[in-house]
């Protein structure tokens, strides 16, 4: 099996091989992962000589001593990474083939999958029945492994509270990291952008990835329809022809919003169609990724 196409995917119920065919599949191709290691930890202190940049300088040490040092760090290789994953109800769409959500199983672990490939650490948060659902950050191919099957047995339903989430897990990460957020994103989308731009603002890497179903964008519907909220169970009959429209345009609009203000706020966006393979969505966004970290950060790590 060398690719991943979305009818496949929805037949697929081992989940950790499913990431394993995307992530085998990137190799194949020859691409290069642009997750890398880019924290700095404190190491010592040396005097402070002309020229050093006043940034480093240690104003505190200077008031207690009267003398100058400026604080060296050291590099570290190792990256911490946390995946957001949205498990509400409205990811359970369609309820026929494949779902957002399993999509974006897939695609969470196929990001976990390529992070630990690396050495690096990668953790799970989420919300399950009202709470939070949590998996360390942790390298290894047992936490990996782990993290996986936590995914699994995940069902999507009920209401998530996604600004809290990403706040929580954002508090987890115990250093600068990267913090990946997957969901269609409907829900609270003011307090979602502000936490995501909160978390962006402490350092974090952040990324923004929306899984929609082409349903959702081209609404291929005619005549009488009955639309149920699958969050709050209302139901509501609506003439499709009529709607089609403004729908197609409030949908339109929705995305558009989504993508020009993640840019203004400096967090990667991809939209993730689950009509396209895993593998090409995420290469696509790899591909994006790597270019607008390329001048910033430490060479890309080659997958091996």
């Amino acid at each position: 099996m060398s690719s991943l196409s979305p009818a496949v995917a929805a037949a697929v119920d081992d989940l950790e091989l499913a990431a394993r065919v995307v992530v085998e599949g990137l190799r194949a191709g020859g691409h290069r992962s642009p997750f890398h290691g880019y924290s700095a930890e404190f190491q010592q202190h040396r005097p402070y000589r002309a020229g050093d940049d006043l940034k480093y300088l240690d104003w505190k040490l200077l008031a207690r001593t009267d003398r100058l040092y400026s604080r060296q760090f050291r590099e570290t290789t190792s990256m911490s990474a946390m995946i957001v994953l949205d498990a509400s109800a409205s990811m359970a769409f369609p309820d026929e083939g494949l779902s957002k959500f399993r999509y974006a199983s897939i695609i969470a672990a196929s990001l976990a999958y390529l992070i630990s490939a690396q050495g690096d650490a990668v953790g799970l948060m989420t919300m399950s029945n009202g709470g939070f659902s949590y998996v360390p950050a942790r390298a290894g191919r047992p936490h990996l492994r782990s993290l996986i099957a936590r995914i699994d047995r995940l069902v999507p339903g009920g209401r998530w509270e996604p600004d809290r989430v990403i706040a929580r897990g954002a508090e987890l990460l115990k250093r600068r990291g990267v913090m990946m957020v997957i969901s269609d994103f409907y829900d609270a989308e003011d307090a979602t952008r502000r936490e995501m731009r909160r978390v962006a603002r402490r350092g974090h890497d952040v990324a923004m990835l929306q899984v929609i179903s082409p349903e959702e964008t081209t609404f291929p519907y005619s005549g009488g329809l009955e639309l149920e909220d699958l969050e709050s169970g209302e139901r509501r009959l609506v003439d499709a022809g009529t709607l089609q429209q403004n729908y197609r345009v409030a949908v339109a609009e929705f995305l558009e919003r989504c993508r020009t203000l993640a840019h203004r706020d400096g967090i990667d966006y991809s939209l993730m169609s689950i009509g396209s393979p895993p593998e090409r969505v995420l290469r696509d966004y790899l591909i994006r990724r790597g270019a607008r970290h390329q001048t910033g950060h430490a060479a890309l790590r080659e997958l091996r």
